[in-house]
C-alpha cells in the first residue's frame, strides 16, 4: 500500500481486499491526507487477529510520533509493526524480496518527501506447452528448461532450449511521485517507467500558487512523463478549486497524450 490517508480502511473495504494482504505500507511524507489513517489500520489489523509482521516504509521523522499513538491505542498487538525509517534526500532500495524491488525517489515539498518506484524483476522464460507434449519431456524437467537447459531425447537428438521455451515477459515498473513541487530533472529517475503517478494540482494559470505551495501543474507533471519516455501518466491530488479536473486533463495531454485522470476505485493495468 501507498499512503494511508484518513478513510482508507473504509476504501480497502469497498474494493475487497482482506486486510492481512497487506504486508508493507510505503507513506511519503507526513501530511495528514498521507498518513493520518495509518494508526487506525494498525489497530483493526491488530482486532482481526493478524500474527504476520507489517512492515511501515516511512520519512524516518514518523518514528517517534506512531510510537506513540501505538503506545496509547495499540497496546498488546500480537503482531510486529516493523518500522523502517526513509532517507527522503537519497535514491536506493528501501525494500525488495524475489519478485520486486522498490527505491525511494527524492521529491521537494514543504515537507520531507519522496516518492516510490516499484520495478519487477525479471522472471524465467514460459515453457511451450505443445513442444514440452511433443517431446514427452517429465515434469521434474521443466524448471532445468526454464533456466536455459536443453532437451535430450532417448535417440540422442538436443532440442535447443529457445524450441522449448517463450521469451520471458518483460519487466513492468510502477513510479508514485506525491507531493511535489516541478523538479526538471525528476525525470532521469523515472526513465522509462510503464506508469507513472505524478500530482498535478493546478493548471498552469496557478503555476505561481503550484510555486508557493510546492505543488506542481498538469504541464510540468505531463512534461516529467514525456521527458521520462514513460508510457502512461495519471494525474491526481487535484485542487479543489477546479469542479471540472478535465481542464487539467486536457493541459496535460496537449505534452503527453497518454494521459489519465486518477479517480476513487478507478484500475490502470501496468
Amino acid at each position: 500500500m501507498v499512503d494511508c490517508g484518513e478513510g482508507t480502511q473504509i476504501q480497502v473495504r469497498k474494493v475487497r481486499i482482506h486486510f492481512n494482504k497487506i504486508s508493507a505500507i510505503f507513506i511519503t511524507h507526513l501530511h495528514g491526507d498521507h498518513c493520518f489513517g495509518l494508526i487506525g489500520l494498525i489497530s483493526t489489523l491488530g482486532m482481526l487477529g493478524r500474527t504476520a509482521p507489517l512492515h511501515v516504509y516511512a520519512p524516518k521523522e514518523l518514528e517517534p510520533v506512531l510510537s506513540m499513538q501505538m503506545g496509547f491505542f495499540c497496546s498488546g498487538l500480537e503482531y510486529d509493526v516493523c518500522f523502517h525509517g526513509v532517507e527522503t534526500t537519497e535514491r536506493y532500495v528501501v525494500y525488495e524480496d524475489k519478485s520486486v524491488a522498490v527505491k525511494s525517489i527524492p521529491l521537494s515539498h514543504r515537507v520531507p518527501c519522496c516518492g516510490y518506484m516499484f520495478s519487477e524483476k525479471p522472471t524465467l522464460p514460459h515453457i511451450r506447452r505443445d513442444m514440452i507434449d511433443f517431446y514427452n519431456i517429465p515434469e521434474c524437467y521443466r524448471n532445468n528448461i526454464k533456466n536455459g537447459a536443453d532437451w535430450t531425447t532417448p535417440d540422442g537428438e538436443v532440442i535447443p532450449n529457445s524450441r522449448l521455451t517463450l521469451p520471458a515477459d518483460r519487466p513492468r515498473s510502477y513510479a508514485y511521485c506525491s507531493d511535489t513541487r516541478y523538479m526538471p530533472e525528476l525525470y532521469k529517475q523515472l526513465k522509462g517507467v510503464d506508469l507513472l503517478y505524478h500530482e498535478a494540482t493546478y493548471c498552469s494559470d496557478n503555476e505561481k500558487r503550484a510555486v508557493l505551495y510546492c505543488h506542481s501543474t498538469a504541464r510540468q507533471a505531463a512534461t516529467v512523463a514525456h521527458n521520462a519516455q514513460a508510457k502512461k501518466l495519471v494525474l491526481g491530488h487535484f485542487s479543489a478549486r477546479y469542479d471540472d479536473e478535465n481542464v487539467i486533463l486536457d493541459e496535460a495531454r496537449t505534452v503527453f497524450p497518454n494521459t489519465f485522470l486518477a479517480d476513487e476505485m478507478k484500475v490502470f493495468d501496468v
